[in-house]
């Protein structure tokens, strides 16, 4: 499959990279497996408990890196705890045969991040995280780490997706500045200087106006969380809310928030967006693990008129300080070969379309 532009491919294109055995399954397809842009990525039958993170480097596997950092094999098929604080490599069942003009990125799915799971892609001869360079051809695995929950997955749980490119296609300040001038990606009026590396987002710590609620803190001792059932576990039981307080919230060290953003947020459905995780600029803290944000996310016409961008927070070494309307993160944009034949929040189920603070869907209030 050749493409004569550049841009992320759209989710009838994925569907023929998977008729065409670029995608090779290890079983069919789920009906529900092909996103807008992306794809979900599913787990095999063995996770593998390491003793540490690591990167293959040039010339190796990841099989032959297992040889020596796996501690012991767990089997999924049936279920099983994945431990916090702990380390795994899981084979995933889909694996690539990229062309020289393509290459991808993974990013954990929106309901991953919010559990504080960590998960990233590697590859064979893997230099970087998350990143398959063109023309990759080999199998693909999930490092986990569940970071503030265990978590019960099996075989055929999806943490992560896959988005495949043609080409560069993130777009540049220019054309970010531009698309926000015609389309308002974030509900605030911008300058170009503002417009850099993306479109800002900014974190609302002025809460509910009824309630005052501006978020979640997560409790470091809880039950394990399904990663397959939704709203099955009751928010008392694994948060702690937060409520507004002078417009303001210090962020602890080693603590995990779920906040959320005080613009409403928009990707048109000609584009694709990726919130950058981690800035230094604005302070020592990730703001986001799940950075994918599909075509029509918070578009009106597709229900979406809004949405906001929920925040994975957590802090790093020191207590940070952060106020009402400050800068958390940027969202960059990238075209779409196509508009997908399948529209975020438009025939295709959405937990999180014209979401405010919302947690993950495994969650009930009850």
């Amino acid at each position: 499959m050749k493409f004569e532009h550049a841009g992320a491919l759209a989710s009838q294109h994925i569907k023929g990279l998977i008729d065409e055995s670029v995608i090779v399954l290890d079983s069919p397809v789920d009906e529900d497996q092909i996103q807008p842009a992306s794809i979900d990525l599913r787990l095999g039958s063995v996770a593998y408990r390491v003793r540490s993170s690591f990167l293959p480097g040039k010339g190796r596997s990841v099989e032959q890196c297992l040889e020596h950092m796996a501690m012991h094999e767990i089997d999924l098929r049936d279920g099983a705890v994945l431990e916090k604080s702990c380390v795994y490599i899981v084979l995933l069942q889909e694996s690539l045969k990229l062309p020289e003009n393509l290459a991808a990125a993974g990013n954990p799915k929106s309901s991953t991040g919010r559990l504080d799971v960590f998960t990233r892609l590697i590859t064979d001869n893997g230099t970087e995280f998350e990143q398959v360079p063109a023309g990759y051809q080999g199998k693909l695995y999930a490092e986990i780490a569940p970071l503030t929950f265990s978590v019960l997955v099996r075989r055929g749980s999806r943490l992560s997706q896959l988005r495949i490119r043609s080409g560069e296609s993130t777009i540049g300040n220019a054309a970010h500045y531009q698309l926000q001038q015609q389309e308002r990606l974030v509900d605030l009026d911008l300058s170009a200087q503002e417009v850099r590396n993306g479109v800002p987002v900014s974190v609302d710590l002025a809460g509910d106006p009824d309630t005052g609620l501006i978020g979640f803190r997560a409790k470091r001792h809880s039950s394990v969380i399904d990663v397959d059932k939704s709203s099955a576990h009751a928010v008392k039981d694994f948060w702690e809310p937060l409520y507004a307080h002078s417009n303001q919230l210090i962020l602890d060290p080693g603590e995990f928030y779920i906040l959320v953003s005080k613009e409403a947020v928009h990707v048109p459905f000609d584009y694709a967006a990726e919130m950058v995780p981690y800035d230094t600029l604005v302070g020592e803290f990730r703001v986001h693990y799940a950075g994918f944000f599909d075509p029509g996310f918070g578009a009106a016409q597709a229900g979406g008129q809004g949405s906001r961008a929920v925040l994975e927070v957590r802090s790093f070494d020191v207590p940070f300080l952060l106020e009402h309307g400050q800068n958390v993160g940027r969202l960059v944009y990238e075209t779409m070969l196509e508009t997908p034949d399948r529209i975020y929040g438009q025939g295709v189920p959405s937990n999180y379309q014209a979401q405010g603070l919302k947690l993950s869907k495994h969650f009930c209030m009850d």
